[in-house]
């Protein structure tokens, strides 16, 4: 099969999965890793993972199936960055989406969901590494069952969630509240890319957070 995927960012940590499964995958199918929509080619199975560019209609017709890997249980928590948006609020999973693109965001029919347990104290890097590698089992998945799967429409959403985009500001750290209770926003926050931060007599402080007792290796 001739597939493509998007992902808009080169440094995205999702990348190099992403670089290792068409590596993998090149002898079995034409795959083209692209950043930017001009540079699409057009054939059966188009990813979009990561992707900040909107695909109108007549560029979504020049692949048979345009799918997107979106980690909330749609149609609660549309928009932006849905799964730091809940971890940072507790939750103890994630819900990975794989559905179609379509004209509204997050709105197409969903091809297949996956909840990824979380531990409470899994941090940035390991939330990470649990999700990008069931986002590879969702492509396996698109393509190995493509022209089998039945997709269904999403359930009613009239009180459908919708995130917004997150900002530097809601990386920032409360230096006189307990460090227990913003454990959750400090965890998710990716410290090369959005680091968790504050500001204490006269100057601003970032915060790197990292295991000492080894990584995450259970639930």
């Amino acid at each position: 099969m001739k597939l493509s995927i998007l992902c808009s960012d080169p440094a995205h940590p999702v990348m190099p999965y992403l670089q290792r499964w068409v590596a993998e995958n090149a002898g079995r199918h034409t795959i083209s890793l692209v950043q930017r929509k001009s540079e699409l080619p057009g054939g059966e199975l188009l990813f979009l993972v990561s992707c900040r560019e909107i695909l109108r209609a007549e560029e979504r017709a020049a692949y048979r199936a345009s799918l997107v890997l979106h980690a909330s249980d749609l149609p609660r928590g549309r928009g932006w960055s849905p799964h730091i948006w809940e971890i940072a609020g507790g939750a103890g999973s994630i819900t990975l989406s794989l559905l179609e693109a379509a004209d509204a965001v997050d709105s197409g029919r969903i091809w297949r969901k996956l909840v990824i347990p979380v531990p409470q104290h899994a941090l940035w890097d390991e939330i990470n590494a649990r999700l990008f590698a069931a986002e590879i089992e969702m492509i396996d998945f698109a393509v190995a069952g493509f022209g089998r799967i039945d997709p269904v429409p999403q359930a009613d959403d009239s009180d459908a969630m919708v995130y917004r985009r997150r900002t530097p500001e809601d990386s920032r750290v409360d230096p006189h509240a307990s460090l227990a209770s913003q454990f959750d926003k400090i965890r998710v926050a990716d410290p090369q890319r959005f680091p968790a931060f504050f500001d204490l007599r006269g100057h601003r402080y970032k915060l790197i957070l990292e295991k000492i007792d080894g990584p995450d290796t259970a639930d």
